[in-house]
C-alpha cells in the first residue's frame, strides 16, 4: 500500500459545472492511479463532502462507472448534482476510468485489458488508503451506466468481499446477442466463433447462480425506449426465478444522459439506505 503514488488536484473541474454547484457542494479530487495489472496510469475523480475530515466517522463510498467510449469525467458532466449529493448524504463518490471499451473485464485475449482487477482491487485499495472510508463491503456500493452497468454488477458478483450493494442503469447485461456490434466486444472477448465460452462467462445474466440472496443488495433500472431493455428484463426474470431479492424498475426514457442523470439519484438513495442499515 505504501508504494501508491498520490497526485491530488482539488481544483475546479469542468469550471461551469462547479460554479453552478458551488453553494454548499462537495469537493473534487483528480487522482492519477498507477495500475500494476495493466502497467499504466489511469485517472479517477473523487467527490467528497465539503466538510470532509479524517477525524470521526468513516465515509461510505459509491463507485460510479462510465459507459462505452466515455471516461472518468463523464458522470460529473451528465449529473453535476452529484457534488451536492456527496455533501448532503455525507458519502464519497468515486468515478474511475474504465477505458474506451474494456467492459470492465480482465480480457482473456488481451493482456493489456485488466480493468476488473484494476477497479475491484487497485482502485478500491488506493481509495481506502488515502481517504477516511468504511473499509469493508458494508461501506461500498458500485453502479454504472450502459457498459458500466454491466461492469458494476459483474464486479460486485465476482468480488462479494469488496461491494455490499450494486446497481445498473441502462446496462448491457447480456453480451451474447451482440456478436456483431460497434463496442469492440470481440477485441475484449475474442472471436465469438472460436471463443464463445468467453462471451457466455462474461455476460452478467449468466452470473446469477453465483449470487446468494441479499449479497450484494441489487438495484437495476432501464428505460422503456432503451435498446438494452430486453437484456435487463432477462436479468430480472433470472433473479426472480432464483429468488434473489432485487429492486427492478422500468421507466420512460432512452439510452442517453437524460435518463441516467436522473436514474443515478434513485440509485444513490438506495445505496444510502443500505449504508445506514449496515452502519
Amino acid at each position: 500500500m505504501g508504494k501508491f503514488f498520490l497526485r491530488v488536484t482539488t481544483t475546479v473541474l469542468i469550471l461551469l459545472v462547479l460554479n453552478v454547484y458551488s453553494a454548499r457542494a462537495g469537493q473534487v479530487d483528480t487522482l492519477d492511479i498507477y495500475s500494476p495489472a495493466m502497467r499504466k496510469t489511469t485517472r479517477c475523480l473523487v467527490l467528497k463532502p465539503d466538510n470532509y475530515t479524517v477525524m470521526g466517522q468513516r465515509y461510505p463510498v459509491v463507485y460510479l462507472l462510465h459507459g462505452h467510449s466515455g471516461n472518468y469525467t463523464g458522470w460529473l458532466g451528465d449529473a453535476p448534482q452529484l457534488l451536492k449529493t456527496a455533501d448532503d448524504l455525507q458519502l464519497i463518490i468515486v468515478c474511475p476510468d474504465g477505458g474506451f471499451d474494456s467492459w470492465y473485464l480482465d480480457s482473456p485475449v488481451d493482456s493489456s485489458v485488466r480493468y476488473a482487477t484494476h477497479i475491484a482491487r487497485e482502485v478500491v485499495d488506493y481509495v481506502d488508503y488515502y481517504y477516511h472510508t468504511r473499509q469493508d463491503a458494508s461501506g461500498r456500493a458500485i453502479t454504472g451506466l450502459s457498459m458500466g452497468g454491466h461492469g458494476a454488477l459483474s464486479l460486485a458478483i465476482s468480488h462479494p468481499d469488496r461491494f455490499g450493494a450494486a446497481g445498473s442503469m441502462a446496462g448491457g447485461l447480456d453480451l451474447q446477442p451482440y456478436r456483431r456490434n460497434n463496442w469492440d466486444l470481440e477485441g475484449v472477448l475474442g472471436d465469438p466463433n472460436r471463443h464463445w465460452k468467453n462471451w457466455e462467462q462474461a455476460s452478467v445474466v449468466n452470473m446469477v447462480p453465483m449470487l446468494a440472496p441479499g449479497k450484494p443488495e441489487l438495484i437495476i433500472d432501464c428505460g422503456l425506449g432503451d435498446f438494452f431493455l430486453e437484456p435487463n428484463r432477462e436479468m430480472h426474470r433470472r433473479l426472480s426465478a432464483a429468488n434473489i431479492p432485487h429492486d427492478y424498475t422500468e421507466r420512460p426514457g432512452e439510452h442517453n444522459g437524460e435518463y441516467w442523470s436522473s436514474a443515478v439519484d434513485y440509485q444513490i438513495l438506495f445505496f444510502y439506505k443500505f449504508f445506514e442499515k449496515t452502519r
